[in-house]
This record gives structure tokens, sequence and C-alpha cells, in this order.
């Protein structure tokens, strides 16, 4: 059976970070491919990007060009309106029907789950992997997913990835490139490259 991992994100700009993740997601869950789903361009102002989408699904990838498990799709940039995680969930279950899906989330966005669209479906119809920053851990989960989360964790459909993440964030990459600083530390070479000729976060 084919292991397929979804990895959400606006992705603005996507670094080492985001990469480091996505093979400690691919590796520990064995999974066969890793799809990067960059963010569509927000449908109301309240919540901007700082750069378009078309940029920032370029730039994912060229970050991924060398990683042979991983892909990019524009699946949540070409819908209109609202996206939500239920619905690209089914879309993917659609186009590989037997496959084992896997979401990764943040920690953060693990502790909203119960807001989400349609959210008991997405856990029926996928499996969940999470990513915790250093220190961070579900024991603070609201008592709505007590009892999801202990299921969960017992039958195999929710995994906490062992693997540390990195300190760093897309935020603090924008602001020292907003100011002239060099990220390049953080970022792929060529993504690098494509910000600059496309003079982003200036």
């Amino acid at each position: 059976m084919k292991k397929i991992g979804l990895f959400g994100g606006t992705f603005d700009p996507i670094h080492n970070g985001h990469l480091h993740i996505a093979r400690a997601f691919a590796d520990e869950l064995d999974l066969d491919l890793v799809i990067f789903l960059p963010a569509g361009d927000p449908y109301h102002k309240e919540t901007p990007t700082n750069s378009p989408a078309r940029n920032r699904l370029a730039m994912v990838e060229l970050a991924i060009a060398d990683e042979p498990r991983f892909a990019a799709s524009n699946c949540d940039i070409v819908r209109e309106g609202a996206t939500y995680t239920f619905d690209t969930v089914e879309i993917f279950r659609q186009q590989f029907p037997s496959a084992e899906l896997w979401c990764l989330l943040g920690l953060d966005s693990l502790m909203t789950l119960h807001t989400w669209h349609r959210w008991q479906g997405l856990v029926k119809n996928t499996r969940i992997a999470v990513a915790a920053r250093k220190g961070d851990g579900i024991a603070q989960a609201p008592p709505s997913l007590h009892e999801w989360i202990g299921t969960a964790l017992q039958n195999g459909r929710l995994h906490l990835l062992k693997a540390a993440q990195f300190d760093i964030s897309s935020t603090n990459i924008r602001q020292v490139l907003h100011q002239g600083g060099d990220a390049s530390a953080w970022l792929n070479k060529d993504v690098v490259t494509y910000i600059c000729a496309q003079r982003l976060y200036r």
C-alpha cells in the first residue's frame, strides 16, 4: 500500500526547517511521497500573505527539486474561496483511493483541530502526524480532543514526530530579508536566487 503525506502551509518562504521536518515525516512513517501544498492567496484581506501563491509554489518546487520523495501540488491554490483540509484530503483520496494518507500538522494546529471544518470526518479519512517544537506537548490539548487523541495514539492514527524542529520561522526570515540581511543559511540556494530575482520581501 502506498503511503502519502500531505504537508500544507504558506511556505512564505519555504526554509530548511520545513525540509528537515518533511524528511523526518517521510522517514518515521516510511512514506513513499510527501506532497507540499502551498496555501492559496487569501480570499479575504484579514489574513494576507507576503508573496503571491505563484511565487510560493515556485519556491517550493525549487527547494524540493533534488528530493525524490517530495512533490508539490497547486491543489489549494487553484480552488476559489475558502480551502478546507477536509476537502483537500478528499481530493487526494479520489486520486489515490488505496493509499494510506497522512496529514502533517504543527502542534498549534492540533490544538485547534476541533474547530476545523468537518474535523471528525477528517480524522476518519486520514492519519495525523504532529511536529512539536521543543518543550511543547499534547498535554495542553483542549478537553474536546482528549478522547480522540487517546484513541488515535493507541490505534496508530496519530503519530508524534520524534525529530526536533529547527528553530527557524518564515516570519524571522522575511524580517531579515526586508532589512537587507543574509538569510542564505536557512534557505535552499535556488530559493535565495529566486527571491533576489523576484525582489521578494523587500
